[in-house]
């Protein structure tokens, strides 16, 4: 069963995270760096765990990670490391913590050379997930192949975030910027 079978299924009314999820922000274009920057580190977070349990904990981190401002996260010190461990609303795995704070600190880097960490990303596409999935680990820390493949899927940048038969297929390729190869949603 797709992802798009799976939410599609889902009532209206649900209290599952997976609906709203995929109907309004799966695959669909992400403008905001800061925005960009929370979905890497729910990506990374998912690692190991479902889908369902990084959407449920979403709020959490957002509070958390302070509301994912990548400056404040760069700038994170033992203290707020120690305190995200002792937060039982969030995934409380050290290593995606300093994943997480060393990312914003290279995000930031490329935010001084490109503008922005989405001029980033633009600058490199189109590129196939291989291509990708090296030039994210020149950069970050903690990003596989699965999960800089979610990352890029869940924001535009490649393709295969809904079937053709999804009802939201069309509507990301309507919001895509015109840049963005249509079939890459």
């Amino acid at each position: 069963m797709s992802y798009c079978d799976f939410a599609n299924a889902l009532p209206d009314d649900t209290d599952n995270p997976n609906k709203h999820y995929h109907d309004h922000l799966y695959g669909f274009p992400v403008e905001n760096d800061n925005a960009l920057f929370g979905r890497l580190l729910l990506e990374i977070n998912q690692a190991g765990l479902s889908w369902t349990t990084i959407l449920k904990k979403e709020k959490a981190f957002f509070h958390a990670y302070a509301e994912y401002d990548i400056k404040k996260v760069a700038n994170f010190s033992q203290e707020d490391i120690n305190r995200l461990l002792n937060d039982t609303g969030i995934i409380r795995n050290r290593l995606k913590i300093q994943a997480a704070i060393f990312n914003a600190q290279q995000i930031l880097l490329l935010q001084k050379e490109f503008g922005s960490f989405k001029a980033w990303l633009d600058t490199h596409h189109p590129l196939q997930l291989p291509e990708w999935v090296k030039l994210f680990k020149k950069h970050f820390k903690f990003v596989g192949g699965e999960i800089v493949n979610e990352f890029l899927m869940s924001t535009g940048y490649l393709e295969g975030a809904h079937t053709p038969d999804c009802p939201q297929y069309q509507k990301v390729i309507n919001c895509s910027p015109p840049w963005l190869n249509q079939d890459s949603v």
